[in-house]
């Protein structure tokens, strides 16, 4: 029997696996030996540590959540000063482009959150803390006297996040008249108009 810590590693390669899969094939039609390949294994040895491809489903979705806010958090740390932090935050919220592979993790497993309660109370909790990061952000800067905010904290937060969400949707479906240099744009002339900041 393996020990315990190679049991994590391999359940660890088998989620970025399955992540790679669902990023590149989409959910429909998933299949476990599309896992396996992508793997390196065998099927039987997917299913020896996920029986239930849900469950592994569930295990990427809730890594890739964590990965997202883990690159967030960092780029929102990095720079000195609010409106070089709402900038880099404002940056990391949208795919590098139609083929960036978080993101379209993400949206395709948020796709699962009207079926599952596990993937519905994931896409909640990634909501709920990008809205938290948001909210940080527009209070520590509101608090410098650099933003001046037209709205409660908490609704330009919400706003921001579902602007980005929406601009990112059109960008991994490949709309061609919403790239990301333009969402970034458009997301950012937006976040100059709530805090009343033109340096943004």
């Amino acid at each position: 029997m393996a020990r315990p810590k190679n049991q994590e590693a391999r359940r660890g390669a088998l989620i970025h696996a399955a992540g790679r899969a669902i990023a590149d094939r989409g959910m429909a039609g998933l299949r476990i030996k599309d896992i396996a390949a992508e793997a390196g294994v065998s099927a039987g040895s997917v299913l020896y540590y996920y029986p239930e491809l849900d469950d592994l489903v569930l295990a990427v979705h809730q890594d890739s959540v964590e990965t997202y806010l883990a690159q967030r958090q960092r780029r929102s740390e990095a720079p000195a000063g609010p409106v070089e932090r709402m900038r880099a935050v404002l940056a990391s919220g949208l795919p590098e482009g139609p083929d960036d592979p978080l993101h379209r993790r993400l949206f395709e497993l948020h796709g699962l959150a009207d079926r599952s309660t596990g993937h519905a109370a994931l896409m909640t909790s990634l909501f709920a803390r990008e809205v938290a990061l948001y909210s940080t952000l527009l209070q520590v800067g509101a608090a410098a006297g650099v933003f001046t905010l037209a709205a409660a904290v908490a609704d330009t937060a919400r706003n921001l996040v579902a602007l980005e969400d929406g601009y990112g949707l059109h960008i991994v479906t490949r709309n061609p008249t919403v790239d990301r240099r333009t969402a970034l744009e458009l997301l950012t002339a937006h976040a100059r108009l709530v805090t009343a900041c033109p340096e943004l």
